[in-house]
């Protein structure tokens, strides 16, 4: 007789459902060892099958860091990936887009399976972010992975004998700093000009450490620079929405609302000077602007918020650009080799914004940026003119502001009387 099971059966392999299914009188205690037997077998290869179903097979992941020249779709078509996945991960909204902004030293991780199909992709930009993809259906879904950093103040100072960056480099400073500590300081401080024997830097800043391992350097919290036995102390605010920017302990702001200078140059090559004899055609011409030698490719820089309002060519200024800050003043950009992406008539552009880059097109001598400074269109001399200032912390604001900058700069005073403690210690 055959024993019949149906849907409901609890467990379908059991010995004890096998025997109560069946006439006892026709199971003997020998048939009932076999059946325990056949059961055991059947209930070991189904637990086999079971694991097989439920256990994917191991990925291949395959990392390739970016090199300089790479791009993605040279990478994807080294690692015989179709073109269709690069372009269904580069519309996966709203991560997609950010692998068109793949730079040297950033890492792909490409995960496939043994069909060597594109199941997953890692992408990681740096030590704190990345951005993984996974593929679904027809199509992928990315998320992002945040680290959020320990952030450790951390006290640099140093004494300028030769350049800023020499001594910046004896203090311990990497070039991101410094350059951090130039801009800070750009609108009351020529770098280039200005900087003599003998001044003096103090800076507290955010070193970043995920555990023991360190990351890299943050933002200036707060500074001090003392040119030519003059101080000049910045801190740094972060308001509530995250943004962060640099004022004076009062609450005005570093910034002014123009660049003194817009371009990091070598030398002025020629200066402002309304009765300079032009060097090409030997004549007296008003030279109405600064003359920034730089090497080519340079970026030049906007030197405020502002509307391009001509970005063209001719034979006299080369490639140049003029930019309209509001209605009272205007910028002049002449000889530029190439205009930024995007950089055209009718576009807008913020302070900092590389806008184009120094060259040597038009009627030059060499590659320089050649500058102009308007004021209700009369020339002024972009070196000596008065800058407006930028706005200061608003008056919501104040509040957290004197707390935040209370706090830093005492981090920085109590830096400071530390390490004049150890120097007379020390003689």
């Amino acid at each position: 007789m055959v024993a019949k099971f149906n849907d409901n059966t609890p467990d379908r392999f059991s010995s004890e459902a096998v025997l109560d299914a069946a006439p006892s009188e026709v199971v003997s205690a020998e048939d009932s060892k076999v059946v325990a037997a056949i059961v055991k077998e059947l209930t070991e290869e189904s637990e086999a099958l079971a694991v097989v179903e439920t256990e994917p097979a191991p990925l291949n992941e395959v990392i390739v860091e970016v090199k300089p020249g790479d791009s993605l779709s040279r990478l994807f078509s080294a690692h015989d990936i179709p073109a269709r996945d690069l372009a269904m991960l580069l519309e996966c909204e709203p991560l997609g887009p950010r692998l068109k902004s793949i730079f040297p030293g950033h890492t792909l991780t490409f995960q496939l399976n043994d069909a060597q199909t594109l199941v997953g992709l890692r992408y990681t930009p740096g030590p704190l972010a990345e951005v993984e993809f996974e593929r679904v259906g027809d199509g992928f879904i990315g998320r992002e992975v945040v680290r959020e950093p320990e952030r450790i103040a951390t006290y640099r100072s140093g004494t300028i004998d030769h350049s800023l960056f020499v001594a910046s480099q004896r203090a311990g400073l990497d070039d991101a700093l410094t350059m951090q500590l130039a801009q800070l300081f750009q609108w009351d401080i020529d770098f280039v000009l200005d900087i003599r024997a003998g001044d003096r830097f103090h800076v507290v800043y955010e070193a970043l450490y995920l555990g023991d391992e360190f990351v890299r350097n943050g933002d200036i919290l707060a500074a001090e620079f003392i040119n030519q036995d003059r101080s000049y102390v910045a801190v740094m605010f972060e308001d509530a929405e995250g943004r962060r920017d640099y004022f004076e302990p009062n609450g005005a702001s570093m910034r002014k609302a123009f660049l003194r200078a817009p371009v990091e140059f070598s030398r002025i090559s020629s200066n402002f000077n309304m009765r300079r004899r032009h060097p090409v055609l030997n004549r007296v011409i008003p030279h109405r602007g600064i003359d920034y030698a730089a090497p080519t490719g340079t970026p030049i820089l906007a030197a405020g918020d502002g509307r391009v309002i001509t970005a063209a060519r001719n034979k006299y200024n080369g490639n140049y650009l003029f930019i309209q800050h509001g209605e009272q003043y205007k910028t002049k950009y002449l000889h530029l080799s190439a205009f930024a992406r995007g950089v055209k008539a009718g576009a807008r552009v913020r302070q900092g914004q590389v806008i184009g880059y120094v060259g040597a097109t038009g009627m030059v001598t060499g590659p320089h940026l050649h500058y102009e400074f308007l004021v209700d269109g009369v020339h002024r001399n972009p070196r000596t003119v008065t800058l407006p200032n930028a706005a200061p912390i608003e008056s919501q604001s104040r509040p957290a502001f004197q707390q935040q900058s209370a706090e830093r700069l005492a981090v920085l005073a109590r830096y400071k009387a530390d390490q004049s403690s150890s120097l007379v210690a020390a003689h």
